[in-house]
């Protein structure tokens, strides 16, 4: 079996791989444990410096595994899924993401949480939770309107609507946008560049621009994962994921109810 994430390291810089292109680098529970790993351990590792992290094949990621997250839905505590968000608030080293292709649901959202996001002019965004009868997660309830302002937040979070890298970019959710063949190499070139600076001084620089809003967003979190284990136990949850893996629309006319209603 391929490894669905690959990791390399040199010269202070932590490659990380999403490798299921197949599946659009879609994230099981044990992919997000195992990131949750190697973040944690990338964290107290003196050889790693920075953090490059892209997808396999035409796609960063599509977001969760809708099979494996229907027969493994996160509850409100310590889910495969919590474990890597709190393992991304906490990483104080600089982490560059390369994007190509679909960034959905927790595909866009883990953006929210790196230093330096490089997309294609093939990028496409969304964060479609509504649509799915769920909730955003990842702390973006709190990241995207302090990222981008209320207005903007609500917009992509309510409305769910597919965005490219040109609005990905007018929204502040990207640092460039770059040609196909250059991604990879762009990004790659911006974790030297960032290996070879005082790792003290980065890492400590970092928390100096994290560490105001930490504790706010460790709050969104939790109050995120609180209300998502109660929505995706719906019954609106439960058609519209199931309308996704059939491929037709969802009939929400005979739901409604959530799962602490029901």
């Amino acid at each position: 079996m391929t490894d669905e994430i690959i990791t390399e390291q040199s010269e202070g810089m932590l490659s990380i791989t999403l490798n299921r292109p197949e599946k659009r680098n879609a994230l099981t529970s044990a992919m997000y444990l195992k990131l949750a790993e190697i973040f944690s351990d990338a964290a107290g590792d003196e050889r790693v410096r920075v953090v490059l992290w892209y997808g396999a094949g035409e796609a960063f990621s599509a977001g969760n595994d809708i099979g494996d997250f229907l027969k493994n839905p996160p509850g409100p505590g310590d889910s495969p899924q919590a474990k890597l968000m709190h393992a991304l608030l906490d990483f104080d080293k600089p982490l560059v993401a390369a994007v190509r292709g679909a960034a959905v649901g927790s595909g866009t959202t883990i953006l929210l949480h790196c230093d330096f996001v490089y997309a294609s002019e093939t990028a496409k965004f969304q964060m479609p939770f509504i649509n799915l009868a769920l909730v955003p997660e990842f702390g973006s309830s709190s990241l995207a309107p302090l990222a981008m302002g209320y207005l903007r937040a609500a917009e992509l979070i309510l409305l769910g609507a597919p965005f490219d890298a040109t609005r990905a970019a007018e929204l502040g959710l990207i640092t460039a946008i770059v040609a196909d063949e250059v991604l990879l190499p762009t990004a790659t070139e911006t974790a030297r560049k960032l290996a070879v600076k005082p790792a003290g001084a980065l890492q400590a620089s970092k928390r100096l621009l994290k560490d105001p809003r930490r504790a706010q967003i460790r709050a969104a979190m939790k109050a995120e994962n609180e209300a998502f284990s109660v929505e995706v136990r719906s019954e609106d949850a439960k058609e519209a994921l199931n309308a996704f893996l059939e491929k037709r629309p969802p009939d929400f006319s005979r739901t409604g109810k959530t799962a602490a209603a029901a």
